[in-house]
């Protein structure tokens, strides 16, 4: 018995093209999502494994990453930079220093850049509607957010066949919301406990009051 054939890792990648373009903290809290979902470590001691937005402002001016359109809270990341900004972790997970990485990816194209993050985390690469994305901030905005909106609007399941797994979450005696694990909803949302309590102000008000 055969399981079901896996996605072309180079067109998985690409299907993130379609969020761009990310403020900051959406790009650093995505390409965190990857790398830790594709359990993607630097070997370099020096480095961290998920960048941060001071890092990315760190790369943007020693040049191993473009300088993004506009500037301040206004300034926007293309898909660009997300394959640069992956491939500098991917290369620090081979050991390369940002000394190497900075030789290597000077006039790097897309197309390079795309091949060699898609090559190196093959498989492992999470589509975008199963990344698990979490940030401190709350889910991206823009065109991640409504993304990320439409994922939670439908049904999550694919495979039918595959068994499921549901999260139990109570909201009161006498009624409990059960969730799909591999529903977006239970991997982006708010929390069980931030998702219940805004379930039962809703259900409070389309209860009828009782009067005194």
């Amino acid at each position: 018995m055969t399981g079901a054939p896996q996605q072309d890792p180079l067109h998985v990648l690409r299907e993130y093209r379609n969020l761009a373009p990310w403020n900051l903290r959406d790009l650093a809290a995505l390409v965190g999502a990857i790398l830790d979902a594709s359990a993607i470590t630097p070997i370099n001691a020096a480095a961290r494994a998920q960048p941060s937005e001071r890092t990315i402002r760190f790369y943007v001016t020693k040049e191993l990453v473009s300088p993004p359109e506009g500037r301040g809270t206004a300034a926007t990341y293309s898909y660009r930079h997300f394959l640069q900004l992956l491939c500098i972790k991917l290369r620090q997970m081979e050991g390369a220093t940002l000394a190497q990485i900075t030789k290597e990816m000077r006039d790097q194209t897309g197309d390079v850049l795309e091949r060699r993050a898609a090559q190196v985390l093959g498989p492992s690469l999470p589509a975008p509607d199963r990344l698990p994305l979490r940030s401190p901030g709350g889910p991206p905005r823009g065109r991640s957010g409504r993304a990320l909106t439409a994922w939670i609007a439908r049904d999550a399941v694919r495979d039918s066949g595959e068994p499921s797994t549901w999260r139990r979450i109570p909201l009161g005696r006498g009624l409990e919301l059960h969730v799909d694990a591999a529903h977006p909803l239970a991997r982006v949302g708010p929390g069980d406990a931030s998702l219940a309590e805004a379930l039962r102000q809703v259900i409070t008000k389309l209860l009828p009051h009782t009067p005194a």
